[in-house]
C-alpha cells in the first residue's frame, strides 16, 4: 500500500478537540517544529487533528483560517477530521451551541466537506510494528463497527468504510446519535457522539469479539480535567492510565489501547495540554 503525498515515515501527531483556542494551536504546532513566523510544518510531520476546531474559545474563526491556510499549502501534511461541532455545519444539526461561525468560515467548512478534505477517519500505521491506529472524532464503538461498517479487520479498512460513507445513501449513519444527545447510553453511537465514558469504553469491554486495531479519539473523556474526576461507572471502564501534564487516557482493552485526547478546553485554554505524537509513522488512509 503506498503512502499518502507528503512525508513516507516520520512523526504523526494527533491533536485533539481545539475549541477556538487559537493561541493554544498555534503553541502546539510551534512545538512540533512548525515555523514560528509562517507555522509552516516541517517535512517530518503529520498532523491529523480530531475534529470542534470550534466554539467555546475566543477565535473560532481564526482557528479554521489558519487550518485552510495549512490544507491549501501542506494538504499532504494535515488531516482533519470531522467533529460534531463541524456537523453542525453540514446540513444534519443535532444539537444546538450557542455560538454560531460567521458566514465566510461556515463556507469554508462546507467547502472542505464538499472537497474531501473533511474525513471521518484516519488510519495510521507504526514502522516495524504491528501496530494500526484508527483515528475519529468520538471513537468508534463495537456496536457501530459491527452493525453499520461489517466488522472490518484491520485500521485502515475501517477507516476507508467511514469515510466512504460521506455523500452516501447511508451518510445520516455517521450522525446515529448517543447519550450526549439522547441521554440514553448506545453502544452503537455514531464517531461523532460517542462517549468515552459510557459508550465507546463499554463496548468494547462488554463485547465478544475483540477490538482489531488501537484507536484514539477526542471528543470527550474519562476524566473531567477541571476538577480531577474519574466519569461513568468503574466497572463498565475498567482501570485506565492518566496523564495529566499531555491530557490523555489510555485503556487497556486485551492487547489494544483506546487513548482518548480531548484536553477539555472551555472559555480558556487548558493550562497544560498536548499531542499524542507517533514517531516512524505514516497515514496509510483517509
Amino acid at each position: 500500500m503506498s503512502a499518502p503525498s507528503g512525508p513516507a515515515w516520520g512523526r504523526v501527531a494527533v491533536i485533539g478537540d481545539v475549541g477556538g483556542q487559537l493561541p493554544a494551536l498555534t503553541e502546539q504546532l510551534i512545538g512540533l517544529g512548525a515555523d514560528p513566523a509562517t507555522l509552516a510544518l516541517p517535512a517530518d510531520l503529520t498532523v491529523v487533528q480530531v475534529g470542534d476546531l470550534m466554539h467555546r474559545g475566543p477565535d473560532s474563526p481564526g482557528v479554521v483560517d489558519l487550518v485552510d491556510r495549512i490544507l491549501r499549502a501542506q494538504p499532504g501534511q494535515w488531516v482533519q477530521l470531522v467533529g460534531n461541532h463541524e456537523a453542525l455545519y453540514l446540513g444534519l444539526p443535532q444539537f444546538h451551541w450557542p455560538e454560531r461561525l460567521p458566514g465566510s468560515s461556515q463556507e469554508v467548512v462546507n467547502r472542505w466537506w464538499g472537497t474531501a478534505r473533511l474525513r471521518i477517519a484516519a488510519a495510521v500505521e507504526i514502522a516495524d510494528r504491528d501496530v494500526h491506529w484508527l483515528v475519529t472524532h468520538a471513537g468508534l464503538t463495537q456496536g457501530f463497527w459491527r452493525h453499520f461498517l461489517g466488522l472490518p479487520d484491520t485500521a485502515a479498512g475501517a477507516a476507508r468504510a467511514l469515510n466512504r460513507l460521506i455523500g452516501s445513501l447511508h451518510e445520516k449513519w455517521l450522525f446515529r446519535p448517543g447519550v450526549m444527545v439522547t441521554r440514553t447510553s448506545d453502544l452503537s453511537a455514531g464517531p461523532f457522539w460517542a462517549s468515552a465514558p459510557d459508550e465507546l469504553i463499554p463496548s468494547w469491554r462488554e463485547a465478544a469479539l475483540e477490538m482489531p486495531f488501537d484507536q484514539v479519539h477526542g471528543h470527550s473523556s474519562l476524566v473531567d480535567w477541571a476538577t480531577g474526576r474519574h466519569l461513568g461507572r468503574p466497572e463498565r471502564i475498567g482501570p485506565f492510565l492518566q496523564d495529566d501534564r499531555l491530557r490523555h487516557t489510555t485503556s487497556l482493552i486485551g492487547d489494544r489501547r483506546i487513548v482518548g485526547v480531548d484536553p477539555g478546553h472551555g472559555r480558556r485554554a487548558a493550562p497544560a495540554w498536548g499531542p499524542l505524537v507517533l514517531e516512524r509513522a505514516r497515514v496509510i488512509a483517509r
